[in-house]
C-alpha cells in the first residue's frame, strides 16, 4: 500500500545569527551541523558532525546530527546503526527513537509503532511522534487508530500541515473520503499548496467516486501520457 503522506517535511528551525558555534579546537558545532541539516544540506551537517565525533566521539548530541544527516542523505543502513548506538547508550533519546522509527516505517511499521509510543512515553505532547504514530496505524490498516493519533497532534498544533492531510487520507481509506475531500479542498486551495497536497486531494476524490475530478486535478502537475498512471496508483488505495 502506497502512502503519499509518507512524504511530508518537517520543519526545523536554524540557529539564529551569522556566527558559527565552534569547539574549542576551532572545530564547527553540533548547531552548525544542525543549522546546515535544516538549510537543506545534509552533506554539510555529515562533514560537521564527523568532525565533532572524531574530537569526542561520545558526544551524543553530535551522534545524533550524524544519525539525521545519515538519513536525510538516504544511507539508510549507515543512519539506523547511527540511532541504533544512540539508542544502546539512551533508551529513551526522542530524536532517536523518532528517527529510527521512520527508517522502519516502510519494513516494519509495527516496530515503528512501538518507538514512536516509546517517545511518546516520554514526551505525550511530541506533535511529530504523535504523527507519525498515526502512520505506523495506517499502513497496518488500524485507521481509528491512526486518525485518534492525528487527531492529538491536531489538538496540540491546529495547523500542523502533515496531520490535516494525514487524517483526511486515513479518513479516505477508512470510506469516508466524501468527508476527506472536503477537509482537503481548503488546503489544496492555498496558493502555496504543493503537488504532494493536490495529488492527495485527488486520492480522496477518486475514492469519492469522482474519477473525472481526480484526473483534472493531476493534470495541474503531470504530463496528459502519466494522468492515468497515477490514477492507477491511486486507486490501489481504495479500502
Amino acid at each position: 500500500m502506497r502512502f503519499f503522506l509518507l512524504g511530508l517535511t518537517l520543519l526545523v528551525a536554524a540557529c539564529a545569527g551569522d556566527e558559527r558555534p565552534v569547539l574549542r579546537d576551532g572545530t564547527p558545532g553540533v548547531d552548525v551541523a544542525d543549522a546546515a541539516l535544516a538549510a537543506g544540506l545534509p552533506q554539510v551537517a555529515l562533514n560537521v558532525a564527523n568532525g565533532v565525533l572524531a574530537n569526542k566521539p561520545r558526544n551524543l548530541e553530535a551522534l545524533r546530527s550524524q544519525a539525521d544527516a545519515l538519513a536525510a542523505l538516504e544511507q539508510r543502513g549507515e543512519a539506523e546503526a547511527a540511532y541504533s548506538k544512540l539508542l544502546a547508550t539512551e533508551p529513551n533519546l526522542v530524536p532517536a527513537l523518532i528517527g529510527l522509527g521512520r527508517l522502519r516505517l516502510h519494513r516494519d511499521p509495527a516496530n515503528a509503532q512501538i518507538l514512536f509510543q516509546t517517545a511518546l512515553q516520554q514526551e505525550p505532547r511530541n506533535t511529530i511522534a504523535l504523527n507519525d504514530l498515526g502512520i505506523t496505524l495506517d499502513l497496518q490498516g488500524a485507521h481509528q487508530a491512526a486518525q485518534e493519533a492525528y487527531r492529538k497532534a491536531l489538538g496540540l498544533d491546529p495547523r500542523s500541515p502533515a496531520a490535516q492531510v494525514n487524517l483526511a487520507l486515513s479518513m479516505a481509506l477508512s470510506g469516508r473520503a466524501a468527508e476527506a475531500v472536503g477537509l482537503l479542498r481548503p488546503l489544496a486551495a492555498d496558493p502555496d499548496a504543493s503537488p504532494r497536497v493536490r495529488q492527495d486531494l485527488a486520492a480522496a476524490m477518486l475514492l469519492s467516486g469522482d474519477p473525472q475530478g481526480a484526473a483534472r486535478l493531476l493534470g495541474r502537475d503531470l504530463p496528459p501520457d502519466q494522468i492515468e498512471t497515477a490514477l492507477q496508483a491511486l486507486q490501489a488505495l481504495a479500502p
